[in-house]
């Protein structure tokens, strides 16, 4: 028989305890590269957290008219949204919802109302306030919310010859919320009173 010329190295037959000791050490690196990940290893984690923190903290969407008992009084027939804009308009940054409504009638052109719709406290949306009141006896031409500003083209008459078809004069109105309620202002700037 031929001996080796390498003697006979105790260490490479494996015991339990080699085992034993081999898997510890390598739970101990495991655990360790999971603590010293750099900080775009947990970008996808933290992220995800983040969005679905921003998803529940966003605003409720504007407030939808369809189905919102709006104070007109239509003598039975049903009104109708004429137009409708959306924005925040007290700065709470919650959206709230304007709507031009009139009676539907057969013909001519029913005054408007103009009202302001935000959520209630259990997220349906309600009336908050009467902007243009149709005994006014005007009608919404354009409504648009920019900047936190209602504004609206009223389409009135210049007396009851004028047929109610043809509106025959045009007043720019603007509606901003101050001091607690929603001032009026013509056009040209000039204040004209508040609702």
């Amino acid at each position: 028989m031929q001996t080796s010329a390498v003697p006979d190295l105790a260490h490479t037959h494996a015991r339990p305890a080699h085992w034993l000791a081999t898997a510890t050490a390598m739970s101990a690196v495991v655990a360790l590269a999971g603590l010293l990940q750099p900080d775009h290893a947990g970008a996808g984690e933290s992220g995800g957290r983040e969005a679905a923190t921003a998803a529940a903290a966003a605003p409720a969407p504007a407030p939808d008219a369809t189905g919102v008992e709006l104070p007109l009084e239509c003598g039975g027939a049903p009104t109708v949204v004429v137009k409708q804009a959306t924005g925040d308009l007290d700065g709470d940054g919650g959206p709230e919802t304007v709507v031009a409504a009139r009676c539907e009638a057969g013909s001519g052109t029913p005054p408007s109302g103009i009202y302001v719709l935000a959520r209630s406290r259990a997220g349906e949306p309600r009336v908050v306030a009467t902007l243009l009141e149709p005994a006014r006896r005007q009608s919404a031409g354009e409504l648009a919310v920019r900047d936190g500003v209602v504004t609206a083209v009223l389409l009135g008459y210049s007396s009851p010859d004028v047929p109610r078809c043809c509106p025959d004069e045009r007043e720019a109105v603007k509606w901003q919320w101050s001091g607690g309620k929603f001032v009026e202002s013509r056009g040209d700037g000039d204040d004209t009173g508040s609702v």
